[in-house]
């Protein structure tokens, strides 16, 4: 993989915005490059006007994101497998070497990135993706690089740790984060298994279905919950998961959220413990695709599974989502402690008001650009939110208060 300098995304990207103009409203400049526009739509008019800059006019399709806390820097993965780092003050991107090879087929390819809890002094960065390992076979890998800013290069790229094989090119998950002891928490999805008398996120065997919980090194902490439970992977934090696409830290409780995507409907806002079975798919808030037939039993009257917190149940619209962040930061003070989680199928922003672990919906932001929203993050220096969309030829944006 070839490493590009920086660039200028009003020379290089002029082009790629043009063409994008004409199927995305994106607030474009005069030169083609980046530009502002207005979206001020939302939920009852909570919180303040929102101005949305185009930061890169073409990201590719988007997947992952994650601040370098030094520079404030972006790092944005691309399922195709490319790993991209932006500089979010002039909008030039370099094109990162050293990525592990990827198999981009259906929802695989290169997928979440993190960055180290020591940073820059531990210069690790973080990834998940697909990968063949045999014959007709392949599995969601954790692995890691050091990162060398000035060279634009990953180097001594290591394998930390590989989840079961599958034929199906479903369900990968998968997303990361550090929780309050700096261990590494990694979501696997259930490879779409159909299998649900006898489903591969209730053996806890195996990890499909789970998320697991990792030293730093890919080595197993000693104070995992299953450790010395001989039925159960030493790695395994939670089970009983179907597909998690978003995840995050709380700031102030350390309490660990998920996003997860449900069979029809059934899309769920989560917070995890060790040792939990979140309980798919014998008890879950969505139906069988195509039926009106429920999945499982209701969680919520079951007491050896954990409910969500929030939910999307069948019968309703549904909001698949993706990736999520607490705001935290001075751009948007009324945003204080809330979470905004990327929606999919129902392509905008949604920012939820939350109350220890009570959640609700507040605003729809970005409702007007048509596209899928990927990943979303807080900048760590300006506290404005970026916000990545996993369709063809979309923008990286930059929301920020219109007062």
């Amino acid at each position: 993989m070839s490493t590009r300098t920086r660039i200028a995304v009003a020379v290089a990207a002029a082009s790629a915005v043009v063409v994008a103009a004409a199927f995305f409203v994106l607030g474009e400049g005069p030169d083609g490059g980046r530009g502002i526009v207005d979206n001020t739509s939302g939920a009852g008019g909570n919180g303040p006007g929102v101005r949305m800059e185009t930061i890169v006019g073409d990201l590719g399709q988007a997947w992952g994101t994650a601040f370098l806390p030094d520079s404030g820097d972006l790092l944005v993965t691309q399922v195709t497998g490319s790993l991209s780092l932006v500089d979010t003050e002039n909008g030039g991107t370099t094109e990162v070497d050293g990525t592990p090879e990827v198999t981009a087929e259906g929802q695989g390819g290169l997928l979440d990135v993190a960055v180290d809890p020591e940073y820059p002094e531990q210069p690790w960065i973080y990834l998940t993706y697909s990968a063949e390992d045999g014959e007709g076979t392949t599995s969601t890998h954790v692995g890691r690089g050091q990162f060398d800013a000035d060279e634009g290069t990953l180097q001594d790229f290591e394998e930390l740790f590989t989840g079961e094989p599958g034929t199906s090119t479903e369900h990968f998950g998968s997303v990361l984060a550090f929780d309050a002891d700096d261990k590494l928490v990694a979501t696997f999805g259930d490879r779409g298994s159909k299998e649900f008398d006898d489903h591969p996120s209730q053996d806890t065997s195996n990890t499909l279905g789970t998320t697991v919980r990792l030293e730093r090194d890919g080595s197993v902490p000693g104070d995992n919950p299953f450790v010395d439970d001989d039925g159960v992977a030493d790695e395994i934090f939670t089970h009983g998961h179907r597909n998690a696409q978003g995840i995050a830290v709380q700031p102030g409780t350390d309490r660990i959220w998920l996003s997860e995507h449900g069979e029809q409907e059934g899309d769920s806002l989560r917070t995890i413990e060790g040792g939990q079975n979140h309980g798919w798919p014998v008890a879950h808030t969505g139906c069988e695709y195509g039926t009106d037939v429920p999945v499982g039993d209701d969680p919520f009257e079951r007491e050896d599974v954990e409910a969500p917190v929030h939910h999307w149940e069948c019968g309703s619209d549904g909001f698949p989502p993706a990736g999520m962040a607490f705001y935290e930061g001075e751009e948007f003070p009324a945003w204080d402690g809330d979470l905004l989680v990327a929606g999919l199928g129902q392509q905008y922003l949604a920012r939820f008001s939350v109350d220890g672990t009570g959640v609700e919906e507040a605003e729809e932001l970005l409702t007007d650009e048509g596209l899928r929203v990927r990943d979303v993050a807080v900048g760590p220096h300006d506290g404005a939110v970026y916000v990545a969309f996993d369709d063809e030829g979309a923008p990286l944006v930059k929301l920020t208060a219109d007062e």
